[in-house]
C-alpha cells in the first residue's frame, strides 16, 4: 500500500524521532522536509540504548548494517551495590535478537540522517519554523508551507503540541540527574546499574572508548529541565562519596557534567488533529528508568507512517496510529517511575530487595527478561 506516495510530509525537528519519522516516510515514498533549527544535526555528550523493540523498526528501515558497525552489543544488565561495589546479579542479554545495543547519540544521527538522504528526504538546517497554524501551515523564511502532513518531532517543548492540546503543567519529581561521559581502556559490554539509598548510576560502553554515565539523586533542590545545564562534577562526586571505590573511581574520572531536573509530564490526550501528528517527547516525555525515550520516539516514527501508508484517509490514519500507540506508551511511562522507586530503596526494603534480585539471578535468570517481554518482544514492523 502506497497512500503516502507523493504526500508532502513536514517534519518539525531533527532528533532521533524526528530523523526516524522522515525516513519512515520517506522509505514509503512521500515527499519529506525536516525543518531544524540548530545549524547541525549533533548530539554532544549522551549515550542512549536501543532495546530490541526499537532496533526491530530502525531495521525495518533498511539501516541494519550501519546499525551492527557502530553500536556497542550488550552482554548483560548487572544490578550493583552501589555501596560495596558487589555485584548483585546478572541478567543475560547476549540472546537477544536483534541485539540490544548502546549508541552515542551523535552516531545514531548521522546513520539516521544518512538514510534519510538516501531516501530522498530533505533537511534543512538552521531553520527555524514560524507561526505554526492549526491546520499544519506553518511561515518558514517568509514564505507559508502548507503540507499534507506536519509532524511534531519538536521535543519537550513542543509548540506542535500546543496546537493540539490544552497547555499541562509537569511537576518536579524530587529527583535530579547529571550526564557524564569518561574515556577509558576496557569495559565489559554490560549496562551496570549501582543502587544506593535515595540515588543510582548507570553506567555502560560506547564504541571509541568511552563509559556512559547517568547518575540519579533525589532531593528537594529544584533544578531546570533539559539536559545541557553545566554543573561542576565536584558536586556528582559529593552526592556518591559515600560509596564504593569503583563508584568513586568512575567519577573521578569525570571532567564535565550536565545536571537537569526531572519532571512528570502527562501523555499528551490527543496526538493528532486535522493534518498535524506529534511524537516521542512532544507526546510523552518519559523518565530515563527504563532506556525507552529513544526506542518509543522510534518506535512512534515508524507506527505513524505506516498507519498514514495504509489509510487513503489521512484522518483514519492518525486515528489509527494514536489507538495503536497511546496504551503501549502510558503503559511504558508506568513502568519507568516503578524503577525510579525500585532504585533507591534504603533500610530493610534495600536488603530484601537486593535479596530478591540475587535469588532471581540464581534460581531463574530468565525471569527479568520474561517480566520485560511484553516490551523488548514488540514489533511494529511485524
Amino acid at each position: 500500500m502506497t497512500h503516502n506516495q507523493g504526500r508532502d510530509i513536514a517534519v518539525i525537528g531533527g532528533g532521533i524521532g524526528g530523523l526516524t519519522a522522515a525516513l519512515a516516510f520517506g522509505r514509503r515514498d512521500a515527499n519529506v522536509t525536516v525543518y531544524e533549527q540548530a545549524p547541525a544535526l549533533t548530539e554532544v555528550g549522551a549515550g542512549l540504548q536501543i532495546t530490541p523493540n526499537g532496533a526491530r523498526a530502525l531495521n525495518a528501515l533498511g539501516i541494519d548494517r550501519a546499525l551492527a558497525a557502530t553500536g556497542v552489543t550488550a552482554q548483560a544488565v548487572v544490578p550493583m551495590d552501589a555501596v560495596t561495589s558487589r555485584e548483585i546479579t546478572r541478567f543475560d542479554l547476549s540472546g537477544q535478537t536483534p541485539p540490544y545495543r548502546f549508541y552515542h547519540r551523535a552516531a545514531l544521527i548521522d546513520i539516521l540522517a544518512r538514510g534519510c538522504e538516501a531516501a530522498g528526504v530533505t533537511v534543512k538546517l538552521g531553520t527555524r519554523v514560524d507561526r505554526l497554524n492549526p491546520d499544519g501551515s506553518f511561515m518558514v523564511e517568509g514564505r507559508l508551507v502548507r503540507p499534507v502532513l506536519t509532524v511534531g518531532a519538536d521535543g519537550l517543548r513542543s509548540a506542535v503540541r500546543g496546537l493540539i492540546n490544552r497547555p499541562t503543567e509537569p511537576f518536579f519529581t524530587g529527583q535530579v540527574a547529571w550526564r557524564a561521559m569518561i574515556k577509558t581502556k576496557q569495559a565489559d559490554q554490560v549496562a551496570r546499574i549501582w543502587m544506593a539509598p535515595g540515588r543510582h548510576l548507570v553506567t555502560y560502553p560506547l564504541s571509541g572508548g568511552r563509559l556512559n554515565i547517568v547518575a540519579v539523586q533525589e532531593r528537594g533542590q529544584w533544578a531546570d529541565e533539559g539536559w545541557h545545564h553545566d554543573d561542576d562534577p565536584g558536586n556528582l562526586r559529593m552526592v556518591f562519596a559515600d560509596c564504593g571505590w569503583e563508584v568513586k573511581s568512575i567519577l573521578g574520572e569525570v571532567e564535565k557534567a550536565n545536571l537537569w531536573g526531572l519532571f512528570r509530564h502527562p501523555v499528551a490526550e490527543k496526538w493528532h488533529a486535522g493534518s498535524v501528528a506529534i511524537l516521542g517527547d512532544a507526546a510523552h516525555p518519559t523518565l530515563p528508568f527504563l532506556a525507552q525515550g529513544a526506542n518509543l520516539a522510534i518506535e512512534d516514527a515508524y507506527v505513524l507512517a505506516r498507519c498514514c501508508d495504509e489509510n487513503a484517509s489521512l484522518d483514519k490514519g492518525l486515528r489509527s496510529y494514536q489507538d495503536k500507540r497511546r496504551a503501549r506508551v502510558v503503559k511504558a511511562i508506568a513502568a519507568a517511575n516503578k524503577n525510579a522507586r525500585n532504585y533507591h530503596l534504603g533500610g530493610l526494603q534495600r536488603r530484601l530487595a537486593h535479596a530478591g534480585l540475587k535469588a532471581m539471578g540464581k534460581a531463574a535468570p530468565a525471569a527479568f527478561l520474561n517480566r520485560l517481554g511484553w516490551l523488548y518482544d514488540h514489533d511494529v514492523a511485524g
